[in-house]
């Protein structure tokens, strides 16, 4: 099944380097390492990061066909600073090439449809992606919401959670989600999300080390699965791989319990890395 992911491809821009990322590339990566067929629709600029950009996507094994190169708006970037004690502060720059992301000529044969919060934080890929659903019939639509304050709204939480088929969030952003929505953030919080919004199959929350739960409408179940023990190298990107890891074994057909443990795995083996992308062979999972 062709999946597609929607939104932001940008450059964390440190004083002596530069790391290419975005929720829905690493995404995408993951899937594609997974032997899924994943595209990345989102918009680079004509510049020097742009190139690397479309290079190092497709090196990824991600295609590349719907990557628009925008003649006005330079590449995404996250300015990255350091205090004396290195703690990161990131400063993401607004009116990007992903912030102007184009639709026209997508065809009707994607399965699923990804995206998140941020690349919604401008009218113009709302309307995007509104186009978007309206023209294509997807099977799936998952939603990671990946909230960085402060580009994010209650319209885009209610969007977003209103298209989803599949919504994942973690426990961190569940207060926000819970406040924007008007609901009560309790053990109730998944199965209230999926009577309010019926488009709502999968509710997927992420618990840090405690793990991770899935709230399944269809049978009124919840499910539970631990976090595999490591030593955390970092954590960019360990999200996007549980979802891509949980996304890939849903499709294949597996069960709820089994789709989170691979998500597990997949995600632990990754926060024990440097790279938000390390080389794996999923068959070893």
């Amino acid at each position: 099944m062709k999946i597609l992911a929607f939104g932001e491809v940008l450059w964390d821009i440190f004083p002596d380097d530069e790391f290419i990322g975005g929720a829905p590339l690493n995404f995408a990566a993951h899937l594609s390492k997974m032997g899924e067929e994943a595209y990345v629709l989102t918009s680079v600029g004509n510049d020097a990061l742009g190139t690397k950009s479309l290079q190092i996507i497709g090196d990824f094994g991600v295609k590349t066909d719907y990557i628009s190169v925008s003649e006005c708006l330079e590449t995404g970037k996250c300015l990255v600073t350091l205090d004396s004690n290195k703690v990161p502060k990131y400063n993401l720059l607004q009116n990007v090439a992903y912030d102007e992301i184009p639709v026209e000529n997508i065809p009707d044969n994607f399965g699923v449809l990804y995206f998140g919060t941020l690349a919604l934080r401008n009218g113009f890929n709302r309307d995007s992606l509104n186009k978007l659903l309206e023209n294509n019939s997807f099977k799936e639509i998952f939603v990671d919401v990946n909230i960085r304050p402060p580009f994010y709204s209650k319209e885009t939480i209610e969007f977003a959670v209103s298209n989803a088929t599949i919504l994942k969030i973690s426990d961190e952003e569940s207060p926000q989600i819970a406040d924007a929505l008007g609901l009560r953030l309790d053990n109730d919080f998944a199965r209230r999300l999926c009577e309010r919004y019926e488009n709502l199959k999968l509710v997927i929350i992420t618990l840090g080390s405690i793990g991770s739960f899935c709230y399944e409408r269809a049978n009124n179940r919840e499910y539970r699965a631990g976090c595999i023990e490591t030593i955390v190298a970092s954590t960019v990107g360990a999200g996007d791989s549980f979802s891509a890891a949980f996304l890939h074994k849903y499709l294949c057909g597996a069960g709820i319990k089994s789709c989170l443990n691979f998500a597990a795995k997949i995600s632990g083996f990754v926060v024990s890395k440097t790279e938000a992308i390390p080389n794996y062979n999923v068959e070893n999972f």
